[in-house]
């Protein structure tokens, strides 16, 4: 007995080691698709463009130079850099309020309004489903200083001769509000999700202690409620806007003297215009550095701040 279970020890050891190491391969083999995948659509460019960021080679060319950081030398003492990060910013912090607040706004007017729901959700979602470089077009119509809607509508109330795209002063603006009117019908829909998902106990025990106002269950009840769905919409209207470029490079190229250039154009124009690779990718990595730390200094603040039932 003693040689008998001296023998089977050991095999019992092999047996679990072979399932361990089938297992393990089962595992490889079924997410290999993903892996390949991202390697070869995320991770592979991405170390790409950051070798490609210490060399001077140029969009054609078949040979190029390491410079070490030579690009980012020069981008930083570019004036076109630094202005298209201040113009960047400045539109986040304009689209980021102005889609929450609005997307919001729409979603407690529809919830609150028993007829037609599925239709005005339908009309604010347009947008979304609209491609940004076709509406741009169409909202260079409206824009237009002379025969645009838009100056039509405010010549009604005496405005007039406002060029929104050509003036130094507006152009940014005009751009920003047309990003809160693409963006703000899909923070609409998750907010109108996450309205669904508040007991109405809570809204009951509000009642029960006084807070049956409107504003009362709002300030008491629905935002807190809303914390988490509020942070994820916060950080996807916040990326999403930094990855302004379509409507920039339909409607404005970035100008009137650099008003309205925004980190992605520059990176377009830097690499595919100018043909600098090398300097566009260090744009690149410096653009990719700055997304990836304000999103997470992002989601670290507000997560204080929010309840989750």
């Amino acid at each position: 007995m003693s040689l008998t279970a001296s023998i089977q020890g050991p095999i019992r050891s092999i047996v679990r080691r072979r399932h361990r190491t089938e297992e393990a391969t089962v595992g490889w083999l079924a997410v290999s698709p993903a892996v390949i995948l991202l390697t070869c659509l995320l991770f592979g460019p991405a170390v790409a463009v950051i070798l490609f960021s210490f060399t001077d080679w140029q969009l054609g060319a078949a040979t190029f130079h390491f410079v070490g950081t030579e690009n980012f030398a020069a981008l930083w003492a570019d004036p076109p850099f630094w202005k298209a990060l201040v113009n960047t910013c400045l539109y986040v912090a304009i689209v980021v309020p102005g889609t929450v607040g609005l997307g919001l706004a729409t979603a407690l007017l529809i919830e609150a309004s028993p007829g037609l729901r599925g239709f005005y959700r339908a009309v604010h979602f347009l947008p979304v489903m609209s491609t940004m470089s076709a509406m741009a077009v169409v909202w260079g119509t409206m824009l237009h200083p002379s025969i645009g809607l838009v100056n039509r509508a405010l010549a009604a109330f005496g405005v007039s001769g406002i060029n929104w795209l050509r003036d130094e002063h507006t152009a940014l603006l005009a751009l920003a509000l047309i990003g809160i009117w693409q963006g703000f019908g899909f923070a609409m829909v998750l907010f109108v999700s996450g309205l669904k998902a508040v007991p109405q106990q809570l809204y009951d025990a509000a009642a029960v202690d006084g807070a049956d106002g409107l504003l009362d269950r709002l300030r008491i009840v629905t935002l807190p409620m809303l914390g988490p769905v509020t942070m994820f919409v916060i950080i996807l209207t916040a990326s999403r806007a930094f990855e302004v470029f379509d409507s920039v490079r339909v409607l404005t190229q970035g100008g009137p003297n650099y008003a309205s250039e925004v980190l992605l154009n520059r990176l377009y124009s830097e690499s595919f215009d100018y043909l600098r690779t090398g300097y566009g990718a260090a744009l690149a990595v410096v653009y990719l550095a700055i997304v990836i730390a304000l999103t997470l200094a992002q989601a670290r603040f507000i997560e204080r701040r929010v309840h989750y039932s």
